[in-house]
C-alpha cells in the first residue's frame, strides 16, 4: 500500500485534501477513487492510518481516514546526529540512510575543515531539500516519525546554544574521535542507562574535527568514542555508529 506523509493531526472519519507534494505522488502512482493508501506523520505516538481516495483532480486529491494502526517501527532510543556536512551528494545520502535507520534528528554543522559552506538563502533551501529527502525515506522504509533536519549552524554557535552538561534524563553526549584512549563505541553504548536514554552524537566532515573543536566538545561533556582503527568517511562513520546505537 502506498505511504504518504501528512504531518497534520488525523482521526477516523476525517475527510481532507492532501498537500501539493502528496498530490503529485498519488498522481504518479495512478491511484483512483476507491483505492487505499497509508498516511503517517500526524500522530504523536508514531502510528499511521489507512485512508481511501474519494476524489481525484488535476491539482487535488481528497481522501477519508478509514482506520488507525499502531506504528511499532520506531527505535526505543532517540539518537540525535550532529554532523560536519560532507560535500556534494554525500549529505543527501547520509540523511536518507540515517532516516532509514531511525535517527531522531540531524544537525548540519559548519566546522573548521568543512568543504561544504552554506549561507543565508542557500542554507535554507538545502535544509528544506534534506527535510524532503527524510520524508521520502520514511515513505519508503515504513518509518512513521520523520527526523527533523535543523537549520545549519557553526559548531561554535551550536555548542553555545547547547548549554551545560546534561543531567540523567538529557541526551548522553559523545563525539567520534581518532584520539588515543577513545572508548570503543559499543562499550560506551553498553554503559548508557536506561536503554531508552537519548543520545547526541557528533562527528566531523572530511578531514575530521580540528583539535580545538574536539576539545570544545569535551568541555561540554561529549565523551570521545571510536569505531576502531580504520579511518572511515564521515557518512560511513555516521551510519555505522547509528546502526550500532539503534540496532
Amino acid at each position: 500500500m502506498p505511504r504518504i506523509h501528512h504531518p497534520e493531526p488525523l482521526h477516523v472519519g476525517q475527510t481532507l485534501d492532501l498537500g501539493a507534494a502528496a498530490v503529485r505522488h498519488v498522481q504518479v502512482l495512478r491511484l483512483q477513487p476507491g483505492d487505499t493508501l497509508t498516511l503517517f506523520g500526524g500522530f504523536e505516538h508514531g502510528g499511521e492510518c489507512v485512508a481511501e481516495v474519494l476524489q481525484m483532480g488535476r491539482n487535488q486529491v481528497q481522501v477519508q481516514v478509514q482506520a488507525l494502526r499502531e506504528g511499532g517501527r520506531e527505535p526505543q532510543r532517540p539518537v540525535h546526529l550532529a554532523v560536519g556536512m560532507p560535500a556534494n551528494e554525500r549529505m543527501d545520502w547520509l540523511v536518507e540512510k540515517a532516516t532509514e535507520l531511525g535517527v531522531a534528528s540531524i544537525q548540519p554543522l559548519h566546522t573548521e575543515r568543512s568543504v561544504l559552506r552554506l549561507q543565508a538563502e542557500r542554507a535554507v533551501k538545502k535544509v528544506a531539500h534534506w527535510q524532503a529527502v527524510a520524508v521520502s525515506a520514511c515513505e519508503q522504509c515504513g518509518g512513521n516519525r520523520v527526523p527533523l533536519v535543523h537549520p545549519v549552524q557553526s559548531l561554535q554557535a551550536w555548542l553555545q546554544a547547547l548549554g551545560a552538561a546534561p543531567g540523567l534524563d538529557a541526551p548522553w553526549r559523545a563525539v567520534l574521535s581518532l584520539a588515543p584512549g577513545s572508548q570503543p563505541w559499543p562499550a560506551a553504548l553498553a554503559q548508557v542507562q536506561p536503554p531508552t536514554r537519548p543520545l547526541c552524537l557528533v562527528l566531523g566532515p572530511e578531514g575530521g574535527l580540528a583539535a580545538a573543536e574536539e576539545q570544545a566538545l569535551r568541555a561540554q561533556g561529549f565523551a570521545p568514542v571510536s569505531l576502531g582503527p580504520r579511518v572511515l568517511r564521515s557518512e560511513t562513520a555516521a551510519l555505522a555508529a547509528l546502526a550500532l546505537a539503534l540496532g
